[in-house]
Order: structure tokens, then sequence, then C-alpha cells
């Protein structure tokens, strides 16, 4: 039997939790990867956590047949509370029991596309709310929520010896690399923005290399080498579409100079972080003209850091992407809805 309403009678005791999520590494797959991450660090602190992958390789239609499995598992496991990853899978968990709090953290999609913002709120209702970012929640119309961005693994992510690293990956030469932090093929992540900006830097007279992040079945320890190999990562998502981009953390902590569009909490987590640059959206934004001031307004920033080869002072801003601290601050979420029962 699933606990009924009430507080916890010992406030530091080992939760369960079942996490319902439709982000999750499965068959070689990076999808997902900081909340396998967030999943793993709060099994560290001591509490038990299952999961139910919710879509994915079941398909979409999983979003509407996915509740008798999950109200099932609930009934059977005892768990404290259901924590619900990505707002499309809420509705999979809407239906747990009344004596089971439930727990929705937004990731970006599912408050900014409209129809995934619509699935969102057939099963939002009732759930005690996390953002992945302070702007989604203010564009959630909901700017007191809770914030809470999922974190990276400090010491997976950490400064290593560039020359080392490179060597670690089969690059063999000493000129400057820019990391591109995604796959070239997903729109959002705008690649030709990249290359764009990789040539007009290229048009000024510096020699630079580009090199890709995503690759499948890549071990985490070859992604950190890439953190480490590169001289700067250029993020140039599109206007509107990130929460927290994990990558962007990955490299504060590696060390890697950052160069980005002004998207999700980029601004807060870059504040401070030096050599590294976040630019801001032309207005009117959406013409070709405003777009080519975006390339020069990067082309600049880059340029700067590529002249110094500096690393940057990321690790001394820790708190903001450390993994351990944002799994100690969901459990406080957890036990803060388990007392209001």
């Amino acid at each position: 039997m699933a606990h009924t309403a009430g507080p916890v009678p010992d406030p530091q005791r080992p939760l369960r939790i079942l996490t319902v999520t439709n982000m999750w590494r499965e068959q070689g797959s990076f999808r997902g990867t900081f909340v396998n991450e967030q999943v793993e660090s709060i099994r560290r602190l001591g509490h038990h956590v299952d999961v139910e992958v919710i879509a994915q390789s079941r398909g979409r239609r999983d979003y509407f047949l996915a509740a008798p499995r999950v109200r099932r598992r609930v009934a059977r496991g005892n768990y404290d509370v259901v924590h619900i990853h990505f707002g499309m899978t809420a509705l999979a968990g809407r239906l747990v029991g009344r004596g089971v709090p439930r727990v929705l953290t937004y990731h970006g999609g599912d408050v900014h596309v409209w129809w995934q913002r619509w699935m969102t709120k057939l099963g939002a209702r009732g759930t005690t709310k996390i953002y992945a970012s302070r702007r989604l929640a203010a564009s959630n119309h909901d700017p007191n929520a809770t914030v809470i961005a999922c974190g990276i693994d400090a010491e997976l992510f950490t400064p290593v010896d560039q020359t080392t690293a490179r060597r670690s990956i089969g690059i063999d030469h000493d000129e400057p690399i820019v990391l591109f932090g995604a796959l070239p093929e997903n729109p959002v992540k705008d690649y030709p923005l990249f290359t764009a900006v990789l040539d007009e830097v290229r048009r000024r007279g510096l020699t630079v290399h580009e090199l890709v992040l995503a690759e499948p079945n890549q071990p985490r320890t070859r992604v950190a080498a890439k953190f480490a190999a590169a001289d700067a990562m250029l993020f140039t998502s599109k206007k509107g579409t990130e929460a927290a981009p994990m990558v962007i953390k990955e490299a504060l902590l590696s060390e890697l100079p950052i160069v980005s569009t002004d998207v999700g909490d980029v601004p807060e987590v870059l504040d401070g972080v030096s050599p590294s640059a976040w630019v801001p959206w032309p207005e009117p934004w959406g013409s070709d003209e405003a777009r080519q001031r975006l390339v020069i307004g990067l082309a600049d920033a880059l340029e700067e850091v590529l002249t110094t080869r500096k690393r940057s002072n990321g690790r001394a801003f820790r708190e903001r992407a450390d993994i351990d601290h944002a799994g100690r601050a969901v459990v406080e979420v957890y036990r803060r809805v388990i007392a209001g029962r």
C-alpha cells in the first residue's frame, strides 16, 4: 500500500521515490542523461529510486496508455512520492492516488512548445512544480516557483591537461578547437549559425577547427575529454528553445570558455565567468540583417576567447552546476510535500 496523508514520522529517514520520465538513456542513446544522473545522485544520498520510462521505445501512444501501468506500480511500490520529469509524462502519473504526492519538473518544451504545453496541462494539476530555470518559470506565469536545474558530475567534468585530452580522442594538432555541443541534425541547436560564426572568425584570419560533442554510444569519459580538448564552446540554440542547457554546465565545470546566445539560464550560469560571454538577440529579431548582427556579435566574443586561449574560472561557480547540490535540493522538496500531506 502507498503511504497515506500525514507528516513523515522521521524527517530524515530514507525515502522511496518513483521517477516517471520520457527522458532516459536507452539503447545507447544519450537522451535524458541529466535525469539519469539526478536519479543516481539521489540514490547516493541513501534514498530508493525506481524509474518508469514513458514513450521512447514504446512510441508516442504510450503517453496516453501508460497511466494504468504507472498506477499499478505505485500501488505495489509503497512510494513516498512520484517525481515526474518533463510535463508530457504528467498525464501518465496523474491517477496514482490521493495519498501519494507528485512532483513535476519542467524542462523546456513542456512550456515553450504549444502542443507539449497542452499535454502537460492535462496532467499537471495537483503537482508540486520545479522548473529547470527561473526564466522558464516566468514563461509559464509561475515566477515564484521552485527552481532546481539538474546538476553535473563535478568529478567527471573537471579541468584536464588539454594535450592529454586531445591525444585521448585522436587529435594530434595544437590549433584552436571550438566545440558544438549537440547533434548538427537537431534544428533547435542551429548548427548553420554555428558554422556561420566559425566562417566569420576564419574570414578574420584565425585558424579554427570544429569538434562535435554528440556521438552515438559515446562513453561519458569521451564527452568529458572533448570539453578538455576544446578551446571554447559556441552554443547557438534558437531563441526561446532552452531552459537550462546541461552542456553549458559541463563546460563550466571543465573550465572551458563559453560563447552563447541568450537562452535559458545561460546569463545566470555565466555571471562572473571569465573568459566567457552571452550575446543578446538583435532587435527586431527575425530578419536576415538581425541574424547577421548576431553572427558578428558571437564572432567578436569567440575571437576574443580564441586569441587568449585561456581556460575559464568556471570551477569557482561550482555550486551552480554540481549534481549533489541539486540532488539535495530535490530531496528537500520531496520532504516538504510529503510533510504537507
